[in-house]
Parts: C-alpha cells; structure tokens; sequence
C-alpha cells in the first residue's frame, strides 16, 4: 500500500518539505501540477539575474533535489511518490528561463511542459521506467522540459 503524506510527514524532514514543493504536492488529486504552479513564483524570484545566473540557480536546485526526492522517496517507500514535486518545480524553473516574461507566454509554457509531464514522450517514458532514486525522479521532468522548451521555441519562431 503506497502512503499518501500529510502534513506531518511534511515537517518530519527538511527533504520531506523541499520534495514536496513546500506542501505543494500534498493534494491527492494533481500534485504534479500543483507542483509546476510551486515553480511559477520561484523563478520569478531570480527572473532578474542573469541567464547563466538563473541556470546556475536552477543545476544547483536540480542537485540538491536528487537528496531530497531520495529521502523522500525512500520514506514513503515509492521512489517516484506522485507527492514529491520537487522534479516539476525545477523543471518549469528551466522551462521558464526562455519563455517570454508575459503571463500568457507563462501559461503557454506551464501548459506544455504538464504535456509533456504526463504524456512522456520517448525517451522520457523509458528513462522513467529504467532510472530510479532521486536522480531518476529528477531527470524525467528535465527531458519533459527540454520537449517544452523546443516545442516554445517553434511557437516563438512561428509567430515572429
């Protein structure tokens, strides 16, 4: 039986927090994408560095996340527990480091990569099922923001 985390298990562990975008992933319907919206505010609190800056920023959150989707993952005995969000929080922050600073181009951009979130495209879906622990839970959401990143960048293009 997998757990489904409360909030106690939330403040147990500073991993449990960070995994959990905050409480972010505690909903038990769509924590994935109540994790992508945790991701919203958090970029915009770096969105005025600059480029290397924000990426610098964001390999740093993806390291330290491998740590805390791991701890997280072994205490609710699930590696990939739908309620560790921390992979989309970080994966919408690179997403967002080319989009448009507009609301619209924001939406566009959150509205793609939960697309390829949930769909898993290859190789997302494979390097899913085969990479597991904390870099595994990491990675996937990475290669769904690279797909969302291409995918903004053909729109971009198209409509320039």
């Amino acid at each position: 039986m997998i757990k489904q985390p409360d909030f106690k298990f939330l403040l147990a562990h500073p991993a449990h927090f960070l995994a959990l975008g905050f409480g972010s992933g505690l909903p038990p319907k769509a924590p994935g994408t109540f994790g992508t919206i945790a991701g919203l505010p958090l970029f915009y609190l770096i969105a005025g560095y600059s480029l290397n800056v924000q990426l610098a920023i964001i390999a740093g959150l993806f390291i330290i996340g491998i740590y805390f989707c791991e701890v997280a993952g072994k205490a609710l005995a699930v590696s990939d527990h739908g309620s560790i969000v921390w992979d989309e929080i970080v994966a919408m922050m690179l997403v967002l480091t080319i989009t448009p600073n507009q609301w619209q181009w924001w939406l566009i951009a959150f509205g793609l990569f939960r697309l390829f979130d949930i769909w898993k495209p290859f190789p997302i879906r494979q390097c899913d099922a085969k990479l597991k622990g904390g870099f595994g839970v990491m990675f996937d959401d990475i290669l769904a923001a690279v797909y969302a990143m291409i995918s903004l960048k053909g729109l971009l293009w198209i409509l320039s």
